[in-house]
């Protein structure tokens, strides 16, 4: 038996197929992802103050991202329609960091996970802060998008590096981020 790890989405020919999971049962999937936006402290105030001439910066985005996680089988190729339970957004203040930390937690009942749409609201939900805000600031920077958990399927639970953990390593977005909305 072969052990080697392989990727699915290749046929025989090597060329890009959609996975087939018609017989694998539904289970309870999350994931939960976070990204960063980077920005200069003066953009960073005008956001927390809603003083950027677009209108409510974080309104828009979580909006976006939203949208994004259930559009992500027509924007990435090889993921499956699926039908969602839930996308949250959440966006934290870094004032020490000048960001704004953005996570986005993604669920569903299925056949296939949720990674890929909780990637996706990140991405978007960066992009439209970066839109709203590029009259102000050209250089903010999108950064550390990635998988901070997983649970569901065959492959089981996954626990990657969080931005919002203490030391402790569980989430505590006071001791380091504000959340938006505080």
């Amino acid at each position: 038996m072969n052990n080697e790890k392989s990727f699915t989405h290749l046929n025989k020919k090597g060329r890009a197929r959609m996975v087939n999971v018609g017989d694998k049962d539904d289970t309870h999937r999350i994931a939960i992802a976070e990204g960063e936006v980077i920005m200069k402290p003066q953009t960073l105030v005008l956001i927390k103050d809603k003083k950027i001439a677009k209108g409510d910066v974080l309104g828009i985005a979580q909006v976006a991202g939203i949208m994004a996680a259930k559009e992500t089988s027509r924007m990435i190729p090889l993921c499956h329609p699926l039908i969602l339970n839930n996308v949250d957004m959440d966006f934290y203040f870094m004032d020490e960091k000048n960001s704004i930390l953005i996570r986005s937690i993604v669920m569903t009942t299925g056949k296939t996970g949720v990674e890929m749409e909780a990637l996706h609201a990140v991405s978007v939900a960066a992009l439209t802060i970066y839109d709203i805000c590029k009259a102000v600031e050209r250089g903010i920077e999108i950064s550390h998008i990635h998988l901070v958990e997983k649970d569901g399927g065959m492959s089981g639970h996954y626990q990657g590096k969080s931005y919002l953990n203490n030391a402790e390593g569980e989430s505590n977005p006071s001791s380091e981020g504000r959340r938006q909305d505080e």
